[in-house]
Formats: structure tokens, C-alpha cells, sequence
């Protein structure tokens, strides 16, 4: 940690790791009511815990998102954060948020809308939280008088993230209208700008892990902005097959979703690159793993999983089954939960006491147990929606009929997420086993070594 006012990200990654435990907790839960039978039907019925759990992957992702930048920043422009006490009332209304957005679900209150369910009051808190960060950070950036590629690509994604989210506030009587605009926010959050953030933090990853060529790396991050706003924003368009829009849609969604993996091809040739001509010399190899490990799960959970349904043809088949599954928890734990994993391993050493540079066995074991885990969880997933298509959708079998002939898949898919949980579990306790800094090594604002 080069500037004092860093250690507001170790305290916004502590409430990601929070809300991420949380999560696992809801889908172990959601997983478990597919085997039966479920004493908690008319506690907490399936809905509200989907809901929760996914919920809650957006609520922690955003937050690391934002701990983050809050850490990146001040390298990149030379100079302190703008006001450390906007930061921490920031965290702690979006905090209460989260919880209070939580709670409400537990007791029916949503706005009902799939992935935006907040109700309507909290949806106007987010926007202010998501104001004061982008105030602070833009006041950052104004005063240090330095502006990067690499933050800038950064801050952009999380400015139009604010901004996209304002067709969520929007609400339609009539359903197809609705499920248009919603995808305004979610996929060109998704599978559009939160791919910026994604590239921001990992040219600045790379940058410092491997002393990789800042104009070489900025080049490279031009391309993969480019490619993403060529097919992913337009590539919304294979959310709009089947929900009652004209039919020109699906060859628009089908050509360019298929242009959308060239954009997480090129994250992973960048990283590949860029740790090659280092020779992986750098001390903090855990973070070295999950910067590369983000760059590669991208290229398949979000890449090739997501081709592998995407085009109308075999969309008409798979829309709306577990193989939908198997591509959302692919796509995010590779594009957004590893990045921030990254950034956390890297940020940990200069942000707290007594943690080794290099990483320790247990944050091996984490990574490993992950990746293991989240791999297995995709395959249970799929296997799961390939048989779910055939006996459902061709052959005509009822929808608990087919649940019942899929209960071994159900019984993998439990066993590897808790396999995940627990690497997850060892992640979120080698965060918390080392007490924060009270003070950094930066003195009056002037950081303590050269900053790349």
C-alpha cells in the first residue's frame, strides 16, 4: 500500500467476502431443494432464496468492484483518495442496503422484476451510493492531475454501470416491454461494461505482476473495448428470442453473441502475453494464479459455454433450463468473482500485518478447491440441462416428472459446490486470519516506493 487512504478498500473488500459467504450459504440451499424433501418450503421457498442468491453475487461483485478502484486509483493518478469519510458513509449505506434488500426478500417485498428485484426505494439508494463513488472518484482522479488508460477504461465501466442502471427504475404494465429494458441493465452490465471493469483491473494487475510495457498493455486493452462494444452491446439482442419481439432479432443476436467470446479471447491472449515475457517472476504468485485463472475461466465459462447455447437454433431448445445455469455460474465466477479475487491477493500484503507477499498454503488450497469445484458445478449443470432438454422439451415429459430422473446430476452438483464452499470458505478465512493496518507506509500523502 503506497497512500494512506488505500486502506478504505480493505474494508469494502471485508464486506464482499462477508455478502460472498452469505451467497454460498443461499446456493447450497437452492441446490439442496432439488433433491427434496424441503422442511423449509413455507419458510423460505425456492423464489425468494434464487433471488437472494443471486442477489446477492451482484451486491458482493459491485462491491469488490468499488473496493477495488478505491485501491487502484491512487496508483494510477499519484495521489490520495478525495475524502476517505464519503468513502466509508458510501460503504455503509450501501451496506444497510444490501441487508435491508436481503431481509425484504425473505418477507415478499420485490419490485418482482428477475435479477432486479430491489424494490423501488433501494433501487434510489443505489443510485446515490453509485453517485458518491463516481463523485469521489472523478474528484480523485481532478485533483491528482493524472489520468491513465488503464483507469480510465476502469472508471468508465463503473460510470455506464451507474448510468445502465437506470432502465431498472423504469417500470412497465405491459410484461414483454419490461423483459426488454431489463436487459438494457443486466446484459449490458454482464456481458458489456462490467467486461470493461474486468479489463481495467486486469491490465493494472498485469502491469505490476509481470512489468509488462504500460503502452503495450494499454493497446491491448483498446482492442478488447472495441471488441466488447462491437458484439456485446449489440449482442443483447439474444435475450430478446423468445419474448415476443419481431423475428429479425434472432440472425442480429445469434451474429453478434458469437462475436462476443473474440472479446474474451483477447482478455486471455493479453494475460497470456504479458506473464509470458515475464517469466512469472514476481513474489505474489497466488495473485499471478488468480489474475491468469480469471483470464482463462472467462475465455470458458463466459466464452465457450456461452456460445454453446446462444445461437437461435439451439437457444429454442436450451432458453430457460439448467444449461442457462451452467453458463451463469461459468461466466460469473471467471469474469467478475476471480478478478476481484485477484485484486484482493494482490492489495492483501500491503493492507494488512504479517501476510506473506507470496501467498500462503491455504490461499493455494482456495484457488485449487475453486476452480475444482466451480468446474464440477458447470459440468453437474450442464449434464443436468442436456437431459432436462431431451426428456422436457422433445420427448414431452412433465417439468417435476423430469426433475425426478435428474436427481444423480443434483446429488454432483451438491458434492462439488460444497467442495467450491469449502475453497471459498479458506479464501474468505485467509482474508480475515491477518488484522488490518492502522497506518501505511505512506507519509503525509508521498508513497513510500515508486509507483509503475
Amino acid at each position: 500500500m503506497r497512500y494512506r487512504s488505500q486502506s478504505v478498500s480493505y474494508w469494502y473488500f471485508a464486506v464482499a467476502m462477508c455478502l460472498f459467504g452469505l451467497q454460498l450459504v443461499f446456493g447450497l440451499l437452492a441446490a439442496s431443494k432439488y433433491l427434496g424433501p424441503d422442511p423449509l418450503l413455507n419458510i423460505l421457498s425456492f423464489d425468494k432464496i434464487k433471488a437472494i442468491h443471486t442477489n446477492l453475487l451482484l451486491v458482493w461483485v459491485l462491491t469488490g468492484f468499488m473496493g477495488a478502484t478505491y485501491y487502484v486509483v491512487p496508483e494510477e493518478s499519484r495521489g490520495e483518495i478525495y475524502s476517505t469519510k464519503l468513502a466509508y458513509i458510501q460503504l455503509v449505506i450501501w451496506t444497510l442496503m444490501g441487508v435491508t434488500a436481503v431481509v425484504g426478500y425473505m418477507f415478499g417485498w420485490t419490485a418482482g422484476n428477475k435479477l432486479l428485484e430491489q424494490p423501488f426505494p433501494l433501487k434510489i439508494v443505489i443510485v446515490i451510493v453509485m453517485l458518491m463513488f463516481l463523485y469521489n472518484i472523478l474528484m480523485t482522479i481532478k485533483r491528482a492531475g493524472r489520468w491513465t488508460v488503464t483507469e480510465g477504461v476502469l472508471v468508465a465501466g463503473l460510470a455506464l454501470a451507474a448510468l445502465l442502471y437506470l432502465p431498472a427504475l423504469l417500470e412497465y404494465d405491459n410484461y414483454t416491454v419490461a423483459i426488454f429494458y431489463r436487459w438494457w441493465t443486466v446484459h449490458l452490465w454482464v456481458e458489456g461494461v462490467w467486461e470493461m471493469i474486468q479489463g481495467g483491473l486486469l491490465a493494472y494487475l498485469l502491469i505490476r505482476l509481470s512489468g509488462a510495457d504500460r503502452e503495450v498493455m494499454e493497446k491491448w486493452l483498446y482492442v478488447i473495448v472495441g471488441l466488447v462494444f462491437l458484439a456485446g452491446i449489440i449482442g443483447t439482442a439474444h435475450h430478446y428470442y423468445w419474448v415476443g419481439v419481431p423475428h429479425y432479432w434472432l440472425p442480429i443476436g445469434g451474429f453478434f453473441s458469437a462475436l462476443e467470446p473474440l472479446a474474451l479471447l483477447g482478455m486471455a491472449m493479453f494475460a497470456y502475453f504479458a506473464i509470458r515475457r515475464s517469466g512469472l517472476s514476481h513474489p505474489n504468485a497466488l495473485a499471478v494464479h488468480w489474475t491468469i485463472g480469471s483470464a482463462v475461466f472467462t475465455v470458458f465459462g463466459a466464452g465457450l459455454l456461452g456460445l454453446a447455447h446462444t445461437l437461435p437454433d439451439v437457444n429454442k431448445w436450451t432458453h430457460g433450463t439448467l444449461v442457462t445455469a451452467m453458463h451463469g455460474h461459468g461466466a460469473f465466477y471467471g469474469a467478475y468473482a476471480m478478478i476481484v479475487m485477484a485484486v484482493i491477493t494482490y492489495a492483501l500484503p500491503g493492507l494488512t500485518n504479517n501476510r506473506r507477499v507470496e501467498g500462503s498454503s491455504i490461499g493455494y488450497w482456495a484457488f485449487w478447491l475453486q476452480i475444482a469445484g466451480m468446474f464440477g458445478m458447470v459440468l453437474s449443470f450442464g449434464t443436468a440441462g442436456i437431459g432436462q432438454v431431451y426428456l422436457e422439451r422433445i420427448l414431452g415429459l412433465g417439468y417435476l416428472d423430469t426433475q425426478l430422473k435428474l436427481q444423480v446430476h443434483f446429488l454432483m452438483l451438491i458434492a462439488t459446490a460444497m467442495l467450491f464452499t469449502l475453497g471459498a470458505g479458506l479464501f474468505i478465512w485467509d482474508f480475515f486470519r491477518n488484522a488490518p493496518k492502522l497506518e501505511s507506509d505512506a507519509i503525509d500523502g508521498v508513497p513510500a516506493a515508486t509507483v509503475i
